[in-house]
């Protein structure tokens, strides 16, 4: 791993709390994925992505849930969908997503450093 990334790159990294609002089937995806709502408060809004998260995750497990997102990508066109932000996680050697999330319930919008 190459040590190129400086403080300054860091820093203009938006990692954002948000809770998921609506979950719902994508099927138009290649792999199995979710179309994620997810509200990151008064400042961000709401913002839509699609999440390959569906190997370790049912709909019903996610609804309500607070998540950890880049919230200053550009958006991403996924076939009909337009991505706006990305969800973060672990994965796993067989492409299963283990969501970051905060420990305990937290304001929507919370910025990650």
């Amino acid at each position: 791993m190459e040590n190129n990334l400086s403080w300054q790159d860091f820093e203009k990294t938006e990692m954002r709390v948000g809770t998921i609002l609506e979950v719902n089937d994508f099927p138009e995806a290649r792999k199995p994925a979710y179309q994620l709502t997810i509200d990151f408060g008064e400042f961000i809004g709401v913002r839509k992505t699609s999440a390959q998260i569906t190997k370790r995750y049912s709909k019903e497990d996610l609804l309500g849930r607070q998540i950890v997102a880049v919230v200053n990508f550009p958006k991403k066109q996924i076939g009909k969908f337009m991505s706006e932000c990305l969800v973060l996680g672990a994965v796993g050697d067989e492409g299963d997503v283990i969501l970051l999330a905060p420990d305990f319930k937290i304001e929507n919008g919370l910025r990650i450093g």
